[in-house]
């Protein structure tokens, strides 16, 4: 194939793409008009007026946004049809554009017009001639790639139409990886547009090995149905949870580029409004407090006294002595507590307290006064007023969490569920400063259990005391309010439900995670992303039984990947072999793509700082994307500390220093060079990949070897091993 012609079809194309982005600049043009026309109307001093500025300008920025997140390949697909059935091409993009006649310029990749791309094949063209893809950097078409798919059809447009590249989806795998996942649209295959396409319902099941695109299916579904049904996903939300924060970092770009931003990306640390963890447990610890049997202690928990509350109270009113011991008090807990949620109930508080005490009162002075004289002067009692707020504070689940930091404490709601070893693995867990990752659920559990505080506003002289003395002046109605310093939680129990649910690395929650993320998807449709093969969660059966307890009464449609896009053959071959040979029950997918070039083996290296030094700088120089460090936990400083002194990788991955003085955070898009243990690495992709001790890789839990496996699939050219 000449190179005159592969850029005469660039240059051709490259007219199009810049005629495409006059028309996006335009249209943001309008929509800035839009916005600014919007708050005009709001100047017009009427509420007619107002309400058009909102949705006016609502509109305009939902525009924008959109416009400005396409501009990275905005247009990167084009089918030319059958003449007979339609003459002109469509090309695809990333949004839907029209030109200044309101003809169709640019064809939304969702639109029903636009599913032809993804589900034509040789064997079923169905009326496509040729399929081009549109490689670009910035406004910059770098390439072009064609797939003649109806050759009968072709006869007399060889000139018209010639074929250039080696086909879109191989060209597309021998691509370097950078650390951002860019979208690839362009070569989904048709065994993947119909788990995207699937039915909105219930839920939409992905199974498959490594690399076969599990997780840009999902990702292209979620934007799917925001497309198909806007309305409801846009004011419901989809909620997209991934195994780790480097993993949520590496996805980031997908949807934005796709023209979609009502998504929440969250991973299992960040599930829970306002809550960031980014650490593990160990893994015993994390075994623990994954189990359900966390359940049944939390639940216990929520039920407890607040530790320091007061056991008694004892007041005169006229001629008689009131009190409450801590058996009646015993008793009142438990009635409230059967009466809802512990927060729920704090409105109900003081008049509960105040109709046991009016059960006391025989003197004939109390009694002629009636009862609303006598909660009348209880309520203007400071003494009372106190006993309250300390007997029945209003509650925030982490506060309660620590309450099992007492060793005592745990014990009592611990009996008979957790073995006294496993309490003290809990306690020495607890004591660090923060929240881990396998925290997060017990929090969100506890959320659940005890409630949200219900919103009330104190005026500045009963402030102090937390009583809402406005709302608490007949006898019919006594409501009981925060304590100091306390505000309204800003997002609520009843925020938490999302039109879509979507799973990444399911295989990894453990039952605790399930629970959390059930709780969000009640009243959802779900995508579960998973391959059980590469599970780090050491009891299936228990996280399967939460599973279906978090899905349950939905439908499940089932979909199977079975090509590895992702790796050559030779590095998946050497990672099936390791499955096979260590017993995992692994899904083997077909890997399409040869580089002749087998993983690199290196045992009994003498130095392990220099092996490593050497391989990194070497697979640096050979691969232009990323390269992957993944060590055992307990060698990631030590190895970041090497990564930071090498300066002879300046020059083949100029970012790896200034990444590796940071080993905590997420790596950027620029980080050519990183060091991530085996966890960090699940969805991911680089490269080339130097595993670094991998015994010790399996050796670190229960589910080692599955860690390893994944970390054998990792690489998409070249891997070693330093043993």
């Amino acid at each position: 194939m000449s190179e005159d012609l592969v850029q005469r079809e660039i240059d051709r194309e490259q007219g199009f793409v810049d005629r495409v982005y006059v028309q996006l600049e335009e249209s943001a043009r309008a929509a800035q008009a839009l916005a600014k026309e919007g708050h005009d109307r709001g100047r017009l001093g009427h509420e007619g007026g107002l309400v058009e500025r909102d949705a006016m300008v609502f509109q305009a920025a939902r525009r924008i946004a959109q416009l400005d997140a396409a501009h990275e390949g905005l247009v990167f697909g084009r089918l030319d049809m059958d003449p007979e059935l339609d003459p002109g091409p469509r090309y695809i993009g990333r949004i839907g554009l029209r030109d200044e006649n309101r003809d169709s310029l640019l064809i939304d990749w969702r639109a029903p017009a636009a599913a032809v791309f993804y589900q034509a094949t040789a064997a079923e063209p169905q009326h496509v001639v040729r399929r081009r893809v549109l490689r670009s950097e910035g406004r910059r078409v770098i390439g072009v790639e064609d797939e003649l798919l109806d050759s009968s059809a072709y006869e007399g447009l060889e000139a018209e139409l010639p074929i250039v590249g080696e086909g879109a989806l191989m060209a597309q795998l021998s691509r370097a990886r950078d650390r951002t996942m860019h979208s690839i649209v362009a070569t989904i295959q048709a065994e993947q547009d119909k788990a995207i396409r699937a039915p909105a319902k219930g839920v939409v099941a992905i199974s498959g090995g490594p690399g076969v695109g599990k997780t840009v299916v999902a990702l292209h579904r979620a934007a799917y149905l925001l497309y198909t049904d806007r309305r409801r996903y846009e004011s419901g939300g989809v909620l997209i949870v991934g195994p780790s924060g480097v993993f949520m970092n590496y996805i980031a770009r997908v949807l934005p580029s796709l023209g979609e931003t009502a998504v929440a990306l969250r991973s299992l640390g960040e599930v829970v409004d306002g809550v960031r963890a980014t650490r593990h447990d160990e893994p015993a610890v994390a075994e623990i407090k994954g189990s359900a049997r966390m359940a049944e202690v939390l639940r216990r928990t929520a039920r407890q006294q607040a530790p320091g509350a007061p056991g008694e109270f004892r007041m005169f009113y006229r001629d008689d002595v009131l009190s409450l011991d801590r058996g009646r008090l015993g008793q009142l807990r438990r009635q409230l507590m059967g009466q809802g949620r512990r927060n729920q109930q704090i409105r109900r508080v003081p008049q509960a307290i105040l109709d046991v005490l009016w059960r006391q009162v025989r003197g004939d002075r109390g009694r002629e006064r009636g009862k609303a004289a006598f909660e009348d002067e209880l309520l203007g009692s400071a003494a009372f007023l106190d006993f309250v707020a300390a007997w029945w504070p209003p509650l925030e689940a982490r506060e309660v969490l620590g309450w099992l930091r007492d060793p005592e404490m745990l014990a009592r709601v611990a009996e008979g569920v957790l073995s006294s070893d496993e309490q003290a693995q809990l306690v020495k867990s607890w004591a660090a400063p923060d929240l881990s990752i396998e925290d997060v659920p017990l929090l969100d559990e506890l959320r659940y259990a005890i409630g949200d505080v219900p919103e009330a506003a104190a005026d500045e002289r009963d402030e102090e005391l937390g009583i809402n003395v406005a709302e608490l002046m007949t006898a019919a109605d006594r409501e009981y309010a925060s304590g100091p310093g306390w505000r309204p939680p800003t997002h609520r129990i009843e925020d938490d439900p999302y039109a879509h649910v979507l799973v990444d690395e399911a295989q990894d929650l453990t039952p605790m995670q399930w629970r959390m993320v059930g709780r969000r998807g009640r009243t959802a449709s779900w995508t579960i992303v998973g391959d059980p093969a590469q599970s780090s969660w050491p009891i299936p059966a228990e996280a399967a039984q939460a599973r279906a307890a978090a899905l349950e009464g939905k439908a499940v449609h089932e979909f199977h990947l079975s090509t590895n896009y992702r790796n050559s053959s030779e590095i998946y071959e050497y990672a099936a072999a390791y499955a096979d040979r260590v017993g995992l029950d692994a899904d083997l997918p077909t890997a399409v793509r040869s580089t002749g070039i087998a993983p690199v083996e290196l045992v009994d290296v003498p130095d392990l700082e220099a092996a490593v030094r050497a391989e990194v700088v070497r697979l640096a120089g050979e691969v232009e994307g990323t390269v992957g460090i993944v060590v055992p936990v307990a060698r990631r400083a030590e190895v970041n500390g090497w990564l930071a002194s090498w300066p002879e990788l300046a020059e083949a991955a100029p970012s790896a220093a200034a990444s590796a003085r940071d080993s905590a955070r997420a790596p950027s898009g620029e980080d050519r060079v990183v060091v991530l243990t085996g966890l960090d690495t699940k969805g991911l992709e680089f490269d080339a990949i130097v595993v670094v001790r991998p015994q010790e890789i399996e050796d670190e839990s229960t589910t080692g070897r599955a860690t390893l496996y994944v970390v054998l699939t990792r690489a998409t050219q070249l891997l070693t091993t330093i043993s």
